[in-house]
């Protein structure tokens, strides 16, 4: 573990037990006919220890989304770039079938754990004031920090569900009284939180105790607020003339910068670098990294079982959940003599674990294939390579027309070699939530949609530079008659692949709809409008004061 993640924020077993006795209360998280049992007294919150422990709890939330399947099956499935492999049992929220419903176990822990950590941020924002013997400026920063949670957590709500219920005090005792806000109302609040929290939070790229939300982070997130408000029922027209200088003030005076290579943003033990704005904790102690950070192993195909290959940590435990689309391989990253981001982005060849002669799997030109320890036993051109070629190669090849549910290009930003064995599933890997190629598109997006196209051009071409082969750079920028939506739409694609950003992103542009159905077959069919928003679970509803009079489903569910 690198030295600087010793400081890092700890979710611990006493942030834990905090988390769920302050959320004993919340009224919409499923527990009313509980009794939590906890090994810490209300009180405990009130002192400088319990207040920080509070704000430890309510970053452990964050663990809801980032990093596990929940959170990816969220934000990766039913989009135009993946579609599904051939495993697991969360299909439907791909092809959005009617097992996509108020019953959804994704649906209803996300809501339960989004509204546990809301009720602690609303406890530490609360209780802070009565505090003694800890400084204002430090009381200051975690309040801050509580709101930043907070406001994370209702953007998400608001962008999967719409209209959620909304909850900005500490609530102690059990209530069924609650209500589905008018989504204007919630992103009001998600606003006024980020707005408060910026100037007491830290001015620096990186906290000093790090994990913990800075200035530039709150910044870009409310940057991203604005532009996602922007298209919504909400929406305001000057909402993208709001979101500029949030953009800007990110990108110029924290020190923060582009790496000199895309491949390294994620590149394994790098994790801190120049260009992570702010980032979800792990851990590799068991006791405090929760489920742990999942990603590793859901983008990965079935190299385990081909002849010269066993399963192994640094290629990762396959689950062959996330299928990239064709138009995904060949339009999005079609472009491959300049750009390296297909290169860098995924797994194009596999070295010989198992040495031995085996009988081909998929390569339909040669019958056997004989590898000694780290030969390449499995290319992935990209392309359609001509079949006398494929011959000559002493390893299989896997080409586009050969790819199935269980064959494809792996991703491999989230590859975790760092496990302790080749089957461990929760991953240590801290996770980017936030970087700064995402400002740079963020701003471009703000810029061309106030008709800056010149900008918008200039800014985006920042993050084309980088992504080039050497030597390519001028070769990647655009001119501002390329600067179209529909370039800007594959361009987050290209850099922000696999982040969990794609879904919302297609919600927010009001093209989730036709994009799946051109690009997606499987999720082409049954794809419609009410999709674009989360059924509510139906616990919630059921426990609601008035029952789904008072609480409604949302359409189509």
């Amino acid at each position: 573990m690198n030295k600087q993640l010793i400081n890092n924020i700890k979710y611990g077993a006493k942030a834990c037990f905090l988390a769920l006795s302050i959320s004993m209360a919340v009224s919409c998280d499923g527990l009313l006919e509980e009794d939590v049992i906890s090994q810490i007294g209300n009180n405990y919150l009130n002192t400088p220890k319990g207040l920080n422990d509070g704000i430890n709890a309510a970053y452990s939330t964050m663990r809801s989304w980032y990093g596990t399947e929940r959170g990816n099956n969220f934000s990766i499935f039913g989009t135009d770039i993946y579609t599904n492999g051939s495993d697991g049992s969360w299909k439907f929220m791909n092809t959005y079938t009617n097992q996509f419903d108020s019953q959804n176990g994704h649906v209803r822990e996300l809501w339960d754990e989004l509204y546990r950590g809301i009720n602690t941020c609303n406890a530490v924002i609360e209780r802070a004031e009565n505090v003694t013997g800890m400084s204002s400026q430090l009381k200051a920063q975690r309040v801050a920090e509580a709101k930043f949670i907070r406001a994370h957590h209702y953007f998400l709500l608001v962008q999967l569900f719409g209209a959620v219920d909304l909850q900005l005090s500490e609530t102690r005792v059990p209530t069924k009284e609650v209500s589905r806000a008018p989504v204007s109302e919630v992103y009001a609040a998600i606003i006024q939180d980020l707005q408060e929290a910026i100037p007491n939070l830290e001015a620096k790229a990186k906290s000093s105790d790090y994990g913990r939300a800075t200035r530039p982070a709150a910044e870009h997130l409310l940057g991203r607020v604005y532009i996602t408000r922007a298209t919504s029922p909400a929406g305001s027209a000057a909402d993208y003339a709001s979101a500029e200088p949030l953009l800007k003030n990110v990108i110029n005076n924290y020190g923060l910068r582009l790496l000199p290579d895309f491949g390294n943003v994620h590149r394994f033990g790098n994790e801190i670098n120049d260009e992570v704005i702010w980032s979800v904790q792990y851990t590799r102690d068991p006791l405090t990294n929760g489920g742990g950070n999942n990603a590793h192993v859901f983008f990965l195909m079935e190299y385990d079982i081909q002849p010269g290959m066993i399963r192994d940590t640094q290629n990762g435990r396959p689950f062959k959940r996330y299928k990239p689309t064709t138009y995904c391989l060949e339009t999005v990253f079609g472009e491959r003599v300049n750009d390296s981001r297909y290169k860098k982005s995924f797994v194009d060849h596999f070295l010989a674990n198992r040495p031995g002669t085996y009988n081909t799997t998929f390569d339909p030109t040669k019958q056997k294939v004989t590898f000694a320890q780290g030969d390449t036993t499995i290319y992935l051109p990209g392309f359609e390579m001509p079949l006398d070629e494929q011959a000559k190669k002493p390893y299989q090849v896997l080409t586009p027309s050969r790819y199935t549910e269980k064959l494809y290009p792996s991703l491999n930003k989230h590859l975790d070699p760092g496990r302790v064995d080749r089957t461990q599933f929760e991953g240590g890997r801290d996770y980017i939530a936030m970087r700064l190629a995402d400002t740079y598109l963020l701003l471009a997006e703000t810029q061309f949609r106030q008709g800056k196209v010149a900008e918008a051009t200039e800014t985006i071409n920042v993050v084309r530079r980088r992504a080039a082969f050497p030597g390519r750079s001028s070769q990647m920028e655009i001119t501002p008659s390329q600067m179209t939506f529909e370039f800007l739409t594959e361009e987050r694609a290209r850099e922000l692949i696999g982040e969990q950003t794609r879904w919302l992103d297609l919600k927010r542009w009001g093209i989730l709809v036709e994009r799946v159905k051109a690009y997606n077959p499987q999720g082409a069919p049954n794809i419609q409008d009410f999709h674009t928003l989360r059924p509510i679970p139906q616990n919630q509803i059921d426990r609601a004061e008035g029952g789904a009079s008072a609480f409604p489903q949302n359409p189509g569910y």
